[in-house]
């Protein structure tokens, strides 16, 4: 058995790296406390006792509320890898001439990054509501037409509410890259705010077209309000760390593109 100091370095060890990241997988505890997965899987539920963290499938998750917003620049340390791997899968369903619905968030400003990247970004028409991923398409020389709703800021850079939901009323977009707080198979997609949520209804209602763009860790994970079932998406763009489980299930209801994150990335 183990001795109670060595399980609670180990115990701090695992609550440094899920602050640090947002998640931590068990697989990757295992590699670097150089423990067995049973003691992982132990400690985790330790800490969990202890509101600590939350434990998901998998592992570990930083113990935030379904209301809960954590920060744009708090976000953007997460799984860095996986969104730029989502990012670059996402940008190549973008096909030239195409009006693009663009949500707020960290893994949407990584699909404004992986445009810029492709040849025919100026024959795009962009909507956004995040200041972000804005800024990144205005600095390219060969920017698309882009437009900003307006409406107020939330903690997470994005801009909801009234205003902008009215703005993106007058829109009808060919593709919509949707960004969410949660994934869940019977909760469907969710926001942590009713006025982000009331936003991202207004883009799907505009959109002809739905791609998903989230990391594996937002699955199982249930916000405040649901935006949408996921009948209503026609892709799902994630990573290869996506629970085999989750995987069959949304198959069965959603094309899904999983994005390669590179080995020593995960």
């Amino acid at each position: 058995m183990d001795s109670p100091l060595l399980a609670d370095q180990r115990r701090s060890a695992i609550r440094d790296e899920v602050v640090r990241t947002g998640a931590a997988r068990v697989t990757d505890l295992v590699a670097m406390l150089g423990v067995s997965e049973m003691t992982v899987r132990r400690d985790i539920t330790a800490l969990a006792e202890q509101g600590l963290v939350t434990r998901v499938h998998g592992g570990a998750v930083a113990p935030e509320g379904s209301a809960a917003e954590p920060a744009f620049t708090e976000k953007a340390l997460r799984a860095g890898a996986q969104k730029t791997a989502i990012a670059d899968a996402v940008a190549a369903l973008v096909t030239p001439g195409t009006s693009l619905g663009l949500t707020a968030g960290t893994t949407t400003a990584a699909v404004a990054s992986a445009l810029t990247r492709l040849p025919h970004l100026s024959s795009l028409s962009v909507l956004t509501n995040s200041p972000p991923a804005a800024e990144i398409l205005f600095a390219h020389p060969q920017r698309p037409a882009v437009v900003v709703t307006g409406g107020e800021p939330t903690p997470s850079a994005a801009l909801v509410g009234p205003v902008a939901a009215s703005v993106v009323t007058t829109f009808h977009l060919d593709l919509l890259v949707l960004g969410v707080s949660g994934m869940d198979p019977d909760a469907g997609l969710t926001s942590p705010t009713l006025a982000e949520a009331e936003t991202l209804e207004a883009f799907l209602r505009a959109a002809r077209r739905v791609v998903v763009a989230a990391d594996s860790s937002k699955w199982g994970t249930a916000a405040l309000r649901t935006i949408a079932r996921w009948d209503v998406v026609d892709v799902l763009v994630t990573d290869d760390g996506l629970p085999p489980e989750a995987l069959e299930h949304l198959r069965d209801v959603v094309d899904v593109v999983l994005a390669t994150t590179p080995e020593g990335s995960r």
